[in-house]
């Protein structure tokens, strides 16, 4: 999408099915989809929308901003605390952190991502 102002009806809004790395996934058969909605020149700062479906997965996050559009999830830290998430709810995640996602209803976020 460009830098002109846009609109897009987030819950309806197609996205494309990502490859999910096996051995990241702990139990059931979860799916990542994804649409990249804008990206900065430079590209340290994407924004995006992002799902996935049932089950648990491991990850090393980015340094992200979100709101949980739809869906629940469980987000467990390594070395820290474990967040309940759903609906209308902002969520931080430092750069690095290990975590654990248990998803209970598929899950769509909206995000803001920052890199070096």
């Amino acid at each position: 999408m460009s830098d002109a102002p846009w609109v897009l009806r987030v819950a309806d809004a197609e996205l494309g099915v990502d490859e999910l790395d096996p051995t990241s996934v702990l139990a059931g058969d979860p799916v990542t989809s994804s649409k990249e909605l804008w990206t900065s020149k430079d590209d340290t700062v994407h924004h995006g929308i992002w799902e996935i479906t049932p089950g648990t997965v491991t990850d090393v996050e980015a340094d992200e901003l979100f709101v949980v559009l739809s869906g629940s999830a469980t987000i467990a830290f390594e070395d820290g605390p474990t967040l309940n998430v759903g609906p209308g709810d902002v969520v931080r995640l430092p750069e690095g952190a290990r975590t654990v996602w248990t998803v209970h209803e598929t899950l769509r976020k909206i995000y803001a991502i920052v890199s070096d």
